[in-house]
């Protein structure tokens, strides 16, 4: 199946460059409210779902037993820049687990965030795995071993009794069989696998409402949607998309994954959405989500108005002059 266009890319008033895709918008009983492409081809949702990922923190209690805070539970669900408050929130979670920075198993980077990677070369600091911008989720990883009493180490194999947990979540939230599913690494070496973009936004439209969920389950994904409504600095950091717009539409749930994927969830009208560039363009996947979210019907004028400028970015030169425009067209 070809899919639509959903991003163009202009340049001195002419196309450039289209980005195609595919999205579904999903109700919490299943039922599809708006789509495009084919939305039942798996596609891997990386780091766009690790608030799925968080639900056995605090279904496991690890979240309350080492007194995680609101700020450290968006963390969790968060890909960071790398910046003080990020790391400092990690260092706290390893802390109060009872762990050091080695019992990470996600690999090292230098900080996302510009003015933290240059501080650091000029602290003569090398980068380690607290700086990964999977370092929160992790954290929260390692709290569920610990809590449930298996050995941390190993903890990111898929067999390992955490994964084997985050597995049975997006199994039930997602109405798929896992263990049906394709399986892959992902950039953090955790398992990620390959879900329907119908799936994905059933199990967002689920977190956001809590529709047909148990109460235990209800009430962990209350606590996940508030602690990022709270804190939407700690889900990425200056300058990204997801801060921004949660900041600017606390109403709205956004996550960002590689390669081109998005997932959200509009908690007050039961909505899922989940979203799929077929290039991996990263700046198409911002402004076609953005433009999807706002051609919902359920946002204030001021909610709407404040989207608008989501769904498309100006492209300037080096020398910072406009030359063009990345523009939905979804």
């Amino acid at each position: 199946m070809t899919h639509p266009v959903l991003v163009e890319v202009t340049r001195g008033g002419i196309v450039e460059s289209r980005h195609s895709g595919s999205y579904a918008v999903v109700n919490g009983e299943g039922r599809v409210v708006a789509s495009a492409g084919e939305i039942d081809m798996p596609v891997f949702p990386r780091s766009a779902i690790k608030a799925l990922q968080c639900l056995p923190v605090i279904e496991s209690g690890a979240a309350d037993h080492y007194g995680f805070s609101d700020e450290e539970i968006a963390l969790v669900c968060s890909s960071h820049n790398g910046e003080p408050r990020h790391v400092a929130a990690a260092r706290s979670m390893l802390a109060k687990t009872g762990l050091g920075e080695e019992a990470y198993e996600c690999g090292a980077h230098w900080p996302i965030e510009t003015q933290a990677l240059h501080a650091m070369i000029r602290a003569d600091e090398k980068p380690g795995q607290i700086h990964n911008n999977c370092s929160g989720k992790h954290a929260g990883m390692l709290a569920v071993a610990r809590r449930i009493d298996a050995d941390h180490h190993g903890y990111v194999e898929r067999g390992h009794d955490v994964q084997r947990r985050i597995a049975k979540v997006l199994s039930e939230m997602c109405d798929v069989d896992a263990d049906a599913l394709p399986c892959g690494i992902d950039g953090c070496s955790v398992p990620t696998w390959a879900i329907p973009l119908r799936n994905l936004a059933l199990g967002f439209a689920r977190l956001g409402s809590g529709e047909s969920l148990d109460p235990e389950r209800k009430a962990a994904a209350a606590r996940i949607i508030a602690a990022v409504r709270a804190h939407p600095f700690m889900v990425a950091g200056t300058d990204r998309f997801c801060t921004r717009l949660m900041t600017k539409i606390p109403r709205a749930f956004v996550k960002t994954g590689a390669e081109g994927v998005f997932c959200g969830a509009v908690p007050h009208a039961g909505l899922g959405i989940a979203l799929k560039c077929d290039d991996g363009a990263g700046r198409a996947s911002e402004a076609a989500f953005a433009a999807v979210l706002a051609r919902l019907d359920v946002w204030t004028p001021e909610e709407k108005a404040a989207l608008a400028p989501f769904a498309h970015a100006t492209l300037k030169n080096w020398r910072k002059i406009e030359v063009g425009e990345v523009k939905a067209v979804v």
